[in-house]
């Protein structure tokens, strides 16, 4: 499809905000805050007094309920926790009414605040395959080395999968990494875990809200194809300075905050604030003294060789109205050294701006974000062949949102552009390169329409994809019936494309390299065929049913059932024997599977276990295969438990049980020669290096399976209000289980991942 007719679709989404702003009534909108400190009311409930209007606040504490039938009314906040506030109101016709609202805590206690407002989202949201993260939850994770972070918390998540400690990828209901879309306030982040896989980029204090969407996501997502992972940071803290620093073995970190200009409830409520934090990872020379125990997987040598920085910085600006301006920028590096085998090291550096616009005369609430990345990437080896890669990324994103009576309406636009510069030399020799400038654009719209017991949200996305040049309609689909106060019942499903891709194969274990290159725009083949795609894009179906119940006041349940069809999936051909070789293979896939997770919460514990069920195939046009990643059977149980006087104790336990992973047997070996010198290479005295004969059923065996206990136990010192002092033991691989990695099939060895882990870190807040 060209962009002439493409452009139609859009003016279509662009026509519906005339539609939106035709509609009769008034409206009443603003923001609920924590009059003490301006955090924002997340999930709260707005409503007029008497009437059957009500709504919730987002993550930012804004509502706003359109098309009210003009009279005087009261309006209502509530949110457990705290006292309700109430403020008389007139709504005229064709009027807006802006209201702040301000909240003081009362003394009931907050785990409590915590279970409400995921209920409440629960019936008002359709939220198929997702999970909301608050910081809360991560840190109830035994910590690794004293510190949670959101690598360690995404594999307890139902149909999330790790390959490993070291080089680990997560991969998500059968979507490899480049098929998952991470957001870091809007922004794509291509790279978000260090090498060592135990820690993230992002920092677990300045995350607000992560919202995991594991398949059949709206349409105000795209450019993925299996999942995507958005995550929100907060603004500093709009009263006064304050910060952390911590250690461990590990890493150490630090993080500053505080306002530039004051909140203050009773001026208004406008503010400005910055947030700075750093960390330092220094695993490579801690880890020889303190875990001798431990050798590196590619040179025998003790200690674990990873090293990185991250550093991340926010300004935000808040209008009294909830008008906010968002500026951030951040550098990720990441270094690995195997001495005299292999040195990696990568940087991501970025900048931008979110915000959101409330016009105080229009029904119109505008958001958008505008950013800048660049990830490079460098790999040598001991052959000194080229593997490096760059991806330079310009995007804006901006949307509408218009909110009726039981409905709200958001459409908007996408721009992106990938530069990518991408250099790899194989195994056979062959070197292949990519320098390309490719544009995507997209238009959506999607809208959640309560009627009843049912929440309803169709959607639709056309993606432009300007290099080859191809345009995909995706409708979308969510749907959810709340067939009781404790039941309910919810589907999903959709269109899915995307042009990038990774160097990544999904034949390989350790993946340190992760390049990326932007799609094919010569002629690929089908799988196993001469016959020519139709398209040189990488497409997927989803389907999703499922139900959520509410079995006592604090337990829930959730049963997911999906399938993923992968119809077309493109990859780097890591056989290139000679230039005439394709650079790209194709291949087909499937995944389908169950995941259940049920949880607990409550002043005191926190319970939360899943399972999941899983397959996962692919088809190269000579064999079905499964994947390296597909686990047949994964189970998770964390519990957290406060006790102590005034709960100062906190202690932790998570226990992981995976079936094993599927892996390619080896039928023998063979001299392997590169022919360097030419038909003078002597083959008959010359000494070659050992090559591997595989069998011809790909992925036919199946490693042991895996098992890990992590414990924890923190104890909290308070020392005046604002001060405090965390001490947080912990002990990786508590029974120091020896759970196989990957086999050495050329020194002939088994590889484990990482030994039992103790450690001590220290978190002071003031």
């Amino acid at each position: 499809m060209s962009m002439k007719r493409l452009l139609p679709v859009l003016l279509l989404f662009a026509a519906l905000a005339g539609t939106a702003r035709g509609q009769q009534g008034g409206t009443v909108r603003g923001n609920v805050y924590d009059k003490q400190t301006g955090e924002p009311i997340i999930f709260g409930t707005v409503f007029l007094e008497g009437t059957e209007y009500g709504t919730n606040t987002d993550e930012n504490g804004f509502f706003s309920m359109g098309n009210i039938p003009p009279g005087k009314y009261r309006l209502v906040a509530t949110y457990i926790g705290y006292d309700s506030v109430a403020v008389d109101i007139d709504v005229r016709a064709g009027r807006i009414v802006q209201q702040q609202l301000y909240m003081v805590e009362s003394s009931v206690n907050l785990s409590v605040v915590d279970v409400s407002a995921r209920k409440e989202k629960a019936r008002s949201e359709v939220a198929v395959s997702a999970v909301s993260i608050s910081p809360r939850q991560i840190e109830a994770l035994p910590s690794i080395g004293g510190q949670t972070d959101l690598a360690q918390y995404l594999p307890v998540l139902p149909g999330i999968i790790t390959t490993g400690d070291q080089g680990g990828q997560i991969y998500i209901r059968g979507g490899s990494p480049i098929q998952n879309r991470i957001l870091l306030d809007g922004m794509t982040i291509f790279n978000p875990f260090h090498s060592i896989g135990l820690f993230s980029v992002f920092e677990t204090e300045t995350i607000r809200t992560i919202d995991v969407l594991t398949g059949g996501f709206g349409a105000e997502h795209g450019g993925r194809i299996s999942a995507v992972v958005d995550i929100k940071t907060r603004e500093g803290n709009k009263t006064k300075f304050s910060g952390q620093v911590a250690a461990n073995p590990f890493q150490s970190k630090a993080l500053f905050e505080g306002p530039i200009r004051r909140f203050d409830a009773d001026k208004g409520g406008g503010s400005s604030s910055f947030l700075l934090t750093a960390k330092r990872g220094y695993i490579d020379q801690t880890s020889p003294v303190l875990y001798p125990w431990i050798t590196s997987t590619a040179t025998d040598s003790v200690g674990l060789p990873y090293s990185y920085t991250d550093v991340y910085g926010k300004v935000s600006f808040l209008a009294g109205n909830g008008t906010q301006l968002n500026l951030f920028g951040f550098n990720f590096t990441d270094a690995v050294n195997f001495e005299g085998v292999a040195a990696l090291d990568w940087t991501t550096t970025g900048f931008g701006s979110n915000f959101k616009l409330v016009p105080p005369n229009s029904n119109i609430v505008i958001d958008g974000v505008v950013a800048f990345s660049d990830y490079r990437i460098g790999l040598k080896e001991a052959d000194e062949a080229p593997r490096s890669s760059a991806i330079t990324n310009y995007s804006v994103q901006l949307n509408f949102n218009y909110f009726g009576r039981n409905s709200e309406l958001r459409y908007g636009f996408d721009f992106s552009g990938l530069e990518t510069d991408f250099v790899f030399k194989n195994l056979l020799g062959v070197t292949i390169r990519q320098n390309d400038f490719t544009t995507e654009l997209a238009g959506y719209v999607t809208l959640k329409q309560i009627v009843g017991r049912w929440v309803l949200q169709p959607g639709l996305r056309a993606q432009f994809y300007v290099s080859q040049p191809a345009t995909s309609l995706e409708p979308r689909l969510g749907a959810k019936f709340n067939a009781t106060e404790r039941l309910r019942f919810k589907f999903a499903g959709g269109l899915y494309s995307q042009n990038i891709l990774s160097s990544v194969n999904e034949r390989d274990v350790i993946n340190l390299f992760v390049g990326f290159l932007s799609g094919p725009e010569q002629t690929i083949y089908r799988p196993g065929t001469t016959e020519p795609t139709p398209h040189r894009l990488q497409k997927a179906q989803h389907a999703i049913a499922g139900f959520e119940a509410d079995l006592a006041d604090r337990w829930e349940l959730n049963v997911e059932g999906y399938f993923k069809n992968f119809s077309q999936l493109i990859q780097v051909n890591r056989n290139k024997r000679s230039e005439r070789d394709p650079d790209f293979t194709t291949e087909t896939g499937e995944a389908w599977g169950v995941d259940v997770s049920l949880r607990y919460a409550d002043a005191h514990w926190y319970v939360w276990t899943t399972y999941s069920l899983g397959h996962v195939r692919r088809d190269d046009g000579e064999q079905v295969y499964p994947t390296i990643f597909d686990r047949r059977h994964n189970v998770n149980l964390l519990v957290t438990r406060t006790f102590g006087e005034e709960g100062l104790w906190e202690a932790a336990l998570r226990w992981n049980l995976g079936t094993g992973f599927p892996f390619t047997l080896t039928q023998g070996f063979y001299e392997n020669f590169n022919f360097e010198d030419g038909i003078t290479t002597d083959v008959l005295t010359g000494n070659g290096s050992l090559g591997v004969i595989f069998d011809t059923r790909r992925n036919a065996g199946r490693l042991p399976d895996y098992h890990r206990l992590d414990l924890s136990l923190k104890r909290i010192f308070h020392f005046g209000e604002s001060r405090k002092l965390e001490v947080t033991a912990s002990v990786t691989n508590a029974y120091n289980r020896e759970n196989i990695f990957f086999f050495d099939r050329i020194r002939y060895k088994r590889v484990n991942q990482l030994p039992i882990l103790p450690s001590l870190g220290l978190s002071w807040q003031f």
